[in-house]
């Protein structure tokens, strides 16, 4: 290290310790920036290399470049979620209230004097300005942090699931093809959505059958559904929305998944209607959830009579009061979302107003779960 690097460690350690018992994870900082187009402060580098993914005073993650091996974290997730919150902005830390630590990148070429800006999830939640500006640095925020009642107490993070291991940037994804510039700039309907998103060449469905969902379930399903499972499969778009097996058995699986929260919003429906005012299906126009997102927040159906294919769709919000149905169909939901002119609760903007095409189609994608479809963390 040379000097400016010991020094912010030594004032790191002045506020919390010694590092914890145990190597620090391994960062490739060159590969991080590479990848990132951006250097990094250096006080946090210096950090980071010293103490590694930490837990301060067990409210707040101060997240550094690796994989858990129990699917916990992912430092490249993160950062990919996390910069389509606000222009210009870089997470590195959370909290255990679902706030966000960030750099504001905008504010100088030089990232050792980037300030922090935080998110603050109950600010939101209550319709107000989320984010909150301490207008300092990484080390400055968090003594004040200290001062104002953060315990000054480290413990490796929680979320390193006991090994983390080195995370390596991702390939680069394949420049985006003419098919897919014209499928962000218009068109509707599933071709369109797989010229946009390529799909897996094997969907993965699971081991039962259509006839063996419906008849679990006490229902068909929509057409539409059932074409782009066969399309797509479990898996995930741009690491946010989330589809189970839809013929698979396992709890994380579409039927157990709906009738498990089904079952746990009846019971806090009981204690708190006002905040859980839906019917949920079998009820007479109950919704029925098939698909979440990694905060937790419910896609799903109303089912609103006798043909599925007519159901609207409704988000059952994590962090907001229950809103109104949405008014497209399933695919041209995803269309809207992935363009960036979905507003809804529970959907991150993942293009920014102006932002070039070039940029927002590296953001848009899917993963296939794969072997690990019945095994996603949840």
């Amino acid at each position: 290290m040379n000097d400016r690097e010991e020094a912010a460690v030594a004032a790191f350690a002045e506020l919390f310790g010694p590092p914890p018992e145990g190597p620090a994870t391994p960062v490739d900082w060159d590969a991080v920036e590479e990848w990132l187009g951006l250097r990094l402060p250096a006080d946090y580098k210096a950090v980071a290399t010293a103490y590694g993914p930490l837990d301060i005073g067990e409210r707040l993650w101060l997240h550094t470049p690796f994989t858990s091996g129990a699917r916990l974290f992912d430092y490249g997730g993160f950062v990919e979620r996390g910069r389509r919150a606000a222009p210009g902005v870089l997470p590195f830390g959370e909290t255990r209230m679902s706030d966000t630590l960030y750099w504001d990148t905008t504010a100088s070429e030089d990232p050792d004097r980037w300030p922090v800006v935080v998110h603050v999830q109950d600010l939101a939640n209550a319709g107000k300005d989320p984010w909150l500006r301490p207008g300092t640095t990484l080390l400055p925020t968090l003594a004040g942090f200290v001062a104002d009642g953060l315990r000054p107490l480290l413990a490796r993070s929680g979320l390193a699931g006991g090994e983390p291991s080195a995370w390596t940037p991702p390939a680069r994804r394949p420049a985006p093809t003419p098919g897919q510039y014209a499928a962000f700039a218009g068109g509707s309907g599933l071709e369109t959505l797989i010229a946009l998103v390529p799909p897996p060449a094997e969907p993965l469905l699971g081991e039962q059958s259509w006839e063996w969902l419906y008849e679990r379930l006490g229902t068909r399903l929509p057409t539409e559904f059932v074409a782009l499972m066969e399309t797509y499969g479990a898996g995930d778009f741009c690491e946010w929305l989330r589809f189970g097996l839809p013929l698979g058995t396992g709890r994380h699986d579409l039927a157990p998944s709906a009738e498990w929260y089904g079952a746990a919003y009846r019971d806090l429906r009981a204690d708190h209607p006002r905040y859980q005012p839906l019917a949920v299906w079998p009820e007479p126009g109950g919704f029925l959830n098939f698909a979440d997102t990694v905060d937790g927040d419910e896609l799903c159906w109303l089912t609103e009579g006798d043909d599925p294919d007519a159901w609207p769709l409704i988000v059952v919000p994590r962090h907001a009061e229950q809103g109104p149905p949405l008014t497209g169909t399933l695919v041209e939901t995803l269309l809207a979302w992935l363009r960036g002119h979905l507003v809804q609760e529970g959907f991150p903007r993942l293009v920014r107003r102006g932002q070039d095409p070039v940029e927002a189609l590296e953001s848009i994608g899917f993963h296939s779960y794969g072997v690990d479809a019945g095994r996603t963390a949840r």
